[in-house]
């Protein structure tokens, strides 16, 4: 089996409070990709099997949300926005610190497996631009010195 067997039977339980098997696919590719990291060949295919979709429907999905990944990430995925709200107020400047201070590029990961970094369109947090989210965290209103802060406690 792709993942755990406490983790099959928690989705067959909840995709009975959903209209539709297919309904509840994003949330069934998260909980996967908490547990295995990413989403695998095979967690792909478990995924279509365990939905009544086609291998080709969820990678469709995967490709549309810009937190499943198909392949490893580090511990620490570091999303930074830089659509216009957050470029207009320091996110390119903010992706370009992270980026010297990580040692990496978009879509790479740091040699220890640490961090991953991400340039992302979007993350919703407009209001509060520059912005990023690290996993499931975000931080808003950022500069070059809270990202360093924000990244310490991380190292």
């Amino acid at each position: 089996m792709v993942v755990s067997e406490k983790l099959d039977k928690f989705f067959t339980e909840k995709m009975k409070e959903y209209p539709t098997q297919r309904s509840f696919l994003v949330p069934m590719l998260l909980y996967t990709q908490d547990e295995l990291g990413y989403l695998s060949d095979e967690a792909i295919a478990y995924a279509a099997q365990k939905t009544g979709l086609t291998e080709l429907e969820v990678r469709n999905v995967i490709s549309y949300y810009s937190m499943l990944h198909t392949r490893p990430m580090g511990k620490h995925h570091v999303q930074v926005c830089t659509n216009i709200s957050c470029l207009l107020r320091g996110g390119e400047e903010v992706f370009e610190h992270c980026r010297h201070r990580l040692g990496i590029g978009h879509k790479q990961v740091t040699a220890d497996g640490k961090f991953s970094l991400e340039e992302v369109e979007c993350i919703g947090a407009c209001s509060w631009a520059p912005a990023i989210q690290i996993n499931y965290d975000f931080h808003e209103n950022l500069t070059p010195e809270k990202l360093d802060h924000i990244l310490d406690k991380l190292s």
